[in-house]
């Protein structure tokens, strides 16, 4: 067990000084990213995803972008970072590509790409992506290459964790959990919250 931990040790402090190398000048390790719909709702839907996902690929297609389109000027829409690295190999790269995205703007462009072509991520592919969403190239190789972006995921992994989020894609409503991941069960959580806020007092 001590003869593992000094490899992994050794991985690790090897990995420390190649990162140590890259111009971090004009990159924050804080994340960027900016909510979709109205910003300053009381409504708010919260989604635990993992970019690598075949089920959060769905339900980006298929539930979301109707919740986007019907809620969009009523709703506020967090995203969270879940990438499940024990299942998906690529995932935690793909979530921190996305964060260094949003440091230019384009946070919820890269997460629909991301999504689009889910299926190039084995192809360590996100130059190329940053480039089709015309990214500055050098910003985004420097802030993906020097892994600041890394606690910023692991933030929002973390109060997944606290939430016992235990798969992707995990929903929230104003903090009631989603237990179908139906877009009927978040219709109703939404219709709900409405009511309650327009009976609120002003």
């Amino acid at each position: 067990m001590r003869f593992h931990t000094l490899i992994l040790s050794g991985i690790s402090l090897l990995t420390f000084v190649g990162c140590s190398t890259i111009d971090t000048t004009g990159i924050s390790p804080a994340s960027s990213k900016v909510p979709r719909g109205m910003e300053a709702s009381s409504i708010i839907v919260t989604e635990y995803a993992d970019l690598q996902c075949p089920a959060c690929k769905a339900a980006h297609t298929m539930l979301n972008k109707r919740l986007y389109s019907q809620y969009g000027n009523r709703v506020r829409f967090d995203f969270k970072q879940y990438p499940l690295r024990a299942l998906h190999r690529y995932a935690f790269t793909a979530a921190q590509a996305s964060e260094c995205a949003a440091d230019q703007g384009k946070f919820w462009e890269y997460i629909d790409y991301a999504y689009e072509h889910q299926e190039e991520l084995k192809d360590n592919p996100h130059e190329k992506w940053a480039s089709a969403l015309n990214l500055n190239g050098d910003l985004f190789h420097r802030c993906l290459a020097s892994g600041i972006k890394e606690d910023a995921v692991l933030a929002d992994v973390k109060q997944g964790e606290a939430l016992e989020v235990n798969g992707t894609p995990t929903y929230f409503v104003n903090g009631t959990l989603v237990k179908t991941n139906s877009l009927e069960e978040i219709t109703k959580l939404i219709e709900t919250a409405k009511k309650m806020s327009d009976a609120a007092p002003l």
